[in-house]
């Protein structure tokens, strides 16, 4: 890429982001001006763009559980949005097409495959809401994920049939793929924690999209499973921690590369704005299915939020079906364009997801179906004065110091339900919730709680359970980790105590060291 399309993409990103916006939708709006304005190289920002999702779906396998993909309100749902959708946008292009000739589809395959590839969403857009919000492994976040992946498997299969490079004898071989683990493992280990650690994750996400590949199967299914053969390893937390800042600068191509299909004219460009309009009505129906098949209607409704847009996949679905004569290539710069318009339909509903969910959550609730799963299922708190929220390093530290001190009267809060399987093995006393869940603390009794710290993974998450429990007149003392001056700064002016984990270090690991030192004889 030319260094004026990198300074355009930072202005771009810049500025929305001043407007409350994330970047990645400057870095849409850059890709189209640089295409208008002739900059850069479309090949070289399709590598990068290719490169960002290998590695994308490569960080997912390693946070990815299999029962997750195996359950009813995954597959269930992924496979029943397509049932719905897929008939209705093709009733949609035919009906347009009858009102505009111009726009009449050459046959029913045709529209067929439009609608195929217009019911998709976006595995990027997803999984970077719930990175930039801190919700990662929550409930609602590992569903959406999981209809994505049963997605990108649909259209997988689409790819390899209408290009007609069925996958070679050679891809049985890849069910001994688990026999790698151990060997994999052992590298992990022996590469330590330096720039070999990053190495070794584009080796490994890039080898294994290589070797699927090579037997005529999408390379990206390959860095996912690869990844999947990893996230049970004790070091998989930190290697995706060393990956993501290179995903999310890859990933600034795959936005760049939608704007360098160009838009589209005429009447083209009049169907790309009704298509980013009619993106509204994906998240209705993914909010009835998944209530429907018993999920709460929080979960049900910030997942369905979060898949309100239109997918890349569908841009490789009619490119192939360009290539192969079905639509006209005009098509291909339209989906291009509804799907950048789908990102900026899509991004102040998940801005206000939980103040939707606030305001609507009387009605919704009427809706739900019972009894939940397990995973559904609203834990109520112990009698203990104290909460920690949030049971990583920081919290379960917390929580063994204070533990010491007031036994019995301390209690986690962690949203991911394994780990507070293991969490209580140990002895912590640990429950499954979300810290941002309104029904959760509306189960929680406030009144009794004196003490409540917050420990998330970032500093929007953390302001999140603020301003939720302070608008739930929480009326005992909140405290809450910072990292930087300016979240320090946020924190106190929000009325409550902060610790800064970078500055106040030193202090800590001073006071430890004097305790562990023996007196002089």
């Amino acid at each position: 890429m030319e260094p004026l399309v990198i300074l355009l993409a930072f202005v771009a990103g810049l500025g929305f982001r001043a407007l409350g916006y994330p970047p990645l939708l400057g870095y849409l709006l850059a890709g189209f001006v640089a295409h208008a304005l002739g900059l850069g190289q479309g090949q070289a920002v399709g590598t990068i763009a290719d490169l960002g999702i290998t590695l994308l779906l490569f960080t997912i396998g390693l946070k990815l559980n299999l029962r997750e993909l195996i359950a009813p309100q995954v597959w269930g749902t992924a496979t029943l949005q397509m049932i719905a959708v897929v008939p209705l946008t093709w009733l949609a292009l035919t009906g347009a097409g009858l009102l505009i000739p111009s726009l009449a589809l050459p046959s029913p395959e045709a529209g067929l495959t439009l609608a195929f590839a217009l019911s998709f969403s976006s595995t990027v857009f997803t999984t970077k809401t719930f990175e930039e919000r801190g919700e990662a492994v929550a409930i609602h976040a590992a569903i959406a994920i999981g209809i994505l992946i049963i997605q990108d498997l649909f259209a997988v299969t689409y790819l390899v049939a209408a290009s007609g490079k069925f996958p070679s004898v050679y891809a049985l071989a890849l069910v001994a793929l688990p026999l790698l683990r151990p060997l994999l493992g052992r590298l992990l280990v022996s590469v330590g924690h330096g720039e070999l650690l990053v190495l070794f994750g584009f080796v490994v996400a890039l080898g294994g999209a290589g070797l699927f590949e090579a037997v005529n199967l999408k390379g990206d299914l390959g860095a996912l499973v690869i990844g999947m053969l990893l996230n049970s390893h004790d070091k998989s937390t930190e290697l995706y921690k060393n990956l993501i800042q290179f995903k999310d600068i890859f990933l600034i191509g795959f936005f760049l590369q939608i704007g360098f299909n160009g838009l589209p004219g005429g009447e083209m460009l009049l169907v790309a704005f009704m298509l980013g309009a009619l993106i509204v009505l994906r998240p209705v129906v993914y909010l009835c299915l998944l209530i429907w098949l018993r999920q709460r209607a929080r979960t049900s409704l910030l997942a369905a939020l979060s898949l309100a847009t239109y997918s890349e996949f569908g841009l490789i679905v009619a490119q192939l079906a360009t290539k192969e004569g079905v639509i006209d290539s005009a098509w291909v710069t339209t989906i291009a364009l509804a799907l950048a318009i789908s990102f900026f339909v899509a991004t102040p509903l998940n801005n206000r997801a939980r103040d939707i969910y606030a305001r609507f959550s009387g009605k919704l609730q009427g809706w739900e179906r019972g009894p939940r799963s397990t995973e559904e299922s609203v834990n109520t708190l112990s009698d203990a004065d104290i909460v920690i929220v949030g049971a990583g390093r920081v919290g379960t530290g917390a929580y063994r110091y204070l533990d010491e001190r007031y036994p019995g009267n301390v209690v986690c809060i962690e949203e991911n339900k394994d780990k507070v399987a293991g969490l209580m093995a140990e002895g912590i006393n640990c429950v499954h919730g979300d810290g941002n869940d309104r029904d959760f603390w509306q189960l929680a009794s406030l009144p009794a709680r004196k003490l409540i710290l917050v420990s998330l993974t970032n500093h929007r998450e953390n302001m999140g359970v603020v301003k939720l429990l302070q608008n739930e007149r929480f009326k005992g003392q909140l405290a809450v980790v910072s990292r930087y001056a300016d979240e320090e700064q946020e924190i106190r002016e929000a009325g409550c105590i902060t610790f800064n984990l970078y500055a106040e270090a030193g202090h800590g690991f001073a006071e430890h060291v004097l305790t562990q030192i023996q007196p002089a004889n």
